[in-house]
């Protein structure tokens, strides 16, 4: 099954960023950062549809950590998590939520 590692992470990021935060928010948007980029990592971008594509272009943006540097060699994502706006958090969440529904799906095919 091509995309049962990937359903299962972003079923957990999902979670991560699901209402009572277990942690606080910052350290939940990090936690589901880090399960996204442990489902993304043997994934081929060919293998998935323009919708797919698409949405994980957005999530990669979101998750971008470039020009970041932590000075106390904790988490990237952390601080990246940090600086997301109301906004950005709400996109972040959606693509996470497409993302989960559409590895579920394609994982039972």
């Amino acid at each position: 099954m091509k995309f049962t590692n990937a359903s299962e992470k972003f079923a957990t990021a999902r979670r991560s960023l699901t209402l009572p935060h277990l942690e606080d928010e910052t350290t939940s948007i990090a936690d589901a950062f880090t399960e996204c980029s442990h489902g993304l990592h043997e994934l081929n971008a060919d293998d998935l549809d323009d919708g797919a594509r698409e949405s994980l272009r957005k999530l990669k943006e979101l998750m971008d950590t470039t020009g970041l540097a932590d000075p106390s060699l904790g988490c990237l994502y952390t601080m990246k998590a940090g600086l997301l706006t109301q906004d950005q958090k709400a996109e972040l969440s959606r693509e996470i939520d497409y993302l989960a529904n559409w590895f579920d799906a394609k994982s039972r095919e």
